[in-house]
This record gives structure tokens, C-alpha cells and sequence, in this order.
């Protein structure tokens, strides 16, 4: 299984053959210019909620690549209205299998807005496992206990976190995060976009060292083994 970062809360995990990608928003994103979103490839488009920041190029990136939207049934159905003619709504505690494995929708604590100021639905995270391993994507939120219930359920290899504060949770209520779903490994997410997020990444890196937990903050482009 491997995980290839493309810069704020965007990434891709390939697993057996299967290319899962997260929240893309790569386009408007400066730090993201070295990235040719037309070469990305996707076989299942996962997004957490519907703020601009996650779903930017959604659409382009589906209708290119014929890829599968998997997200809450609000978001799928406004998806639908722009042309994207596969998707598969869920909502909280649902899960779908797929041929290279299970994805789970949970809990979430955030808003969700879609880019016209449609209601997005509930945000969410997803628990994805497949390729013998089981990793967490948080999605934009709070630290909750919920997160306890999903280290209860199945044993979480990597988790993927949002670290820059204002927005989310910042370094530290991540690494309790971490704590909860039972990893020790985390790949920080969600941060150095924009001004209010821009973080200390010796500082973040330390707050999960103090928990005996790995943070890995790879470039965008850079590909990490999970």
C-alpha cells in the first residue's frame, strides 16, 4: 500500500491495483503547481465534506478518469447535478465493499458546505481496508471520542490527520487522535495551505514523538509506503 500526498488535505493510496483519491484540491492550490492534475489517475474519487478546499477538482477528475465518487448521499446527488454519472452515497456507519476491499463512512466533527452554498451533508471520515492493512482518514475535525469506537472495531495501521489548528485539530489533539484509533504511525494532512494553517513542523513532529508516534509530513508529489 502506498499513499502519494498532493498538497492540503489531498492524496492518493494505491491498493492492489486500486487508486483511491482523497479530497482533490489541487488546481487552486499554489503550493500544488508542480502537480499536473490531468495525469492523475483515479479509480474511486473519496471525499470527507463539500468545502471548496476538498472538492475543487472533483468533477474534472471523475468525469476524466471514469472514476467512482464515494462520499454522503448529499454530496453524490450535487455531483450528479455537474455530470458525474458514478457515485455511491453513504452515510455515517454504512460501509461498501469494493473489489479491493472495505470503506467505511464515520463520524466526522466539522461543517459542510458545498461550493454554491448547498448544504454538503454530514462531514465525514473514512475507515479503509484493503491490501492486508487498515488505514483512518479523519476528514476535517475535531478531536471526539468517537474515535475510540473505530479502535474498538478493527486495528489501524497508518492514520491520516489534519495538524493545522484553526480549522481542525492542530499537532497535538492529532497525536491524541492517533492515540485513540490505536496507530503509530500518522501522515499529517491539512496544513501550510493558507496563512491561518501554516504550522511548525519541527513542533507538530515533537507532539507526536512525546506519544511514541511517527508523523511523516511528505512533499507534495512524494510517495511514502504505508
Amino acid at each position: 500500500m502506498q499513499l502519494t500526498y498532493y498538497g492540503h488535505a489531498c492524496f492518493a493510496v494505491d491498493i492492489d491495483g486500486a487508486r483511491l483519491l482523497f479530497d482533490p484540491f489541487i488546481s487552486p492550490n499554489p503550493l500544488a503547481a508542480g502537480i499536473d492534475v490531468e495525469a492523475i489517475a483515479a479509480d474511486y474519487v473519496l471525499v470527507s465534506h463539500g468545502h471548496g478546499d476538498h472538492v475543487a477538482d472533483v468533477a474534472a477528475i471523475t468525469k476524466r478518469t471514469g472514476a467512482t465518487l464515494l462520499s454522503n448521499y448529499e454530496i453524490v446527488q450535487w455531483f450528479a447535478g455537474q455530470g458525474v454519472t458514478k457515485g455511491h452515497g453513504m452515510n455515517f456507519g454504512g460501509s461498501v465493499r469494493l473489489p479491493f476491499g472495505r470503506v467505511k463512512f464515520v463520524t466526522a466533527v466539522h461543517s459542510s458546505t458545498l461550493p454554491d452554498g448547498t448544504p454538503g451533508g454530514n462531514p465525514g471520515g473514512f475507515v479503509v481496508t484493503g491490501g492486508g492493512k487498515t488505514f483512518y482518514y479523519a476528514g476535517d475535525t475535531a478531536l471526539t471520542y468517537d474515535m475510540k469506537l473505530i479502535a474498538e472495531a478493527c486495528a489501524v495501521d497508518v492514520a491520516v490527520l489534519p495538524i493545522g489548528d484553526t480549522f481542525t485539530m492542530d499537532a497535538a489533539d492529532a497525536a491524541r487522535a492517533a492515540e485513540f484509533v490505536g496507530t503509530k504511525t500518522v501522515v499529517g494532512v491539512h496544513y501550510d495551505t493558507f496563512p491561518p494553517i501554516a504550522i511548525d513542523h519541527d513542533a507538530a513532529r515533537a507532539a507526536f514523538a512525546a506519544r511514541g508516534i511517527t508523523l511523516l509530513l511528505p512533499a507534495i508529489g512524494e510517495t511514502v509506503a504505508l
